[in-house]
């Protein structure tokens, strides 16, 4: 059985969470301290999942010959708040997903809730509060807010990435090259992100 590391903090951060000064995630964030150790995240979100969303060989030609490589690519969320998407590369399938859930985890970044659909108004935080477009490449998802019960109405990569959210309703318009799973995976990352941008007129809504 292989004992695992002690970890001994890199960081600022690092320290202030390992020695209990800061115990909550929210924060981290609120005071705007950027998570450059994967150790800080397990702490504090210990209960985080990990799905795999994308998994490819990705071949090069070297001077030695062709060079196979594996592409991972995982969203890591706690189903209520946080959700991140993380990308590894290996010529070994599991350091690829080792390195991909580390990154997913690094990515780490709260979402904003509320419930933005004119049909409900119910006031709780199922859906997206506005609706907002996110890119990756020649991927644009815009997502829509939608009244309870209406599911997620997306393609499957974007369920993955919303239910991690802990986002239960939304409606969604997406074109480009959508067969393409890592950019329409952070496409949805970047259309919840972007929510962000507006949280100043979104003070009557839950996060």
């Amino acid at each position: 059985m292989v004992e695992e590391e002690e970890w001994i903090p890199r960081t600022r951060l690092g320290r202030l969470v390992k020695s209990g000064v800061i115990t909550s995630i929210d924060e981290v964030f609120a005071k705007g301290y950027i998570i450059r150790e994967v150790e800080i995240v397990d702490t504090l979100l210990p209960n985080l999942d990990q799905e795999l969303i994308n998994v490819k060989t990705v071949q090069r030609q070297t001077d030695a010959g062709e060079l196979t490589r594996f592409q991972v690519v995982v969203c890591a969320g706690d189903r209520e708040k946080y959700v991140g998407i993380g990308i590894g590369k290996s010529p070994e399938y599991r350091i690829a997903l080792q390195k991909a859930i580390k990154n997913a985890k690094l990515n780490i970044r709260p979402v904003i809730k509320g419930c933005g659909a004119w049909e409900c108004g119910c006031g709780a935080p199922h859906s997206v509060p506005l609706t907002v477009v996110g890119k990756s490449g020649s991927v644009r998802v815009k997502l829509i807010p939608a009244p309870r019960g209406t599911g997620l109405v997306i393609g499957d990569t974007g369920k993955i990435v919303l239910s991690m959210a802990g986002i239960k309703d939304v409606r969604s318009h997406a074109k480009g090259h959508k067969r393409n799973k890592l950019n329409y995976a952070l496409a949805v990352f970047d259309a919840l992100k972007k929510i962000h941008l507006y949280s100043g007129a979104l003070k009557r809504w839950t996060i």
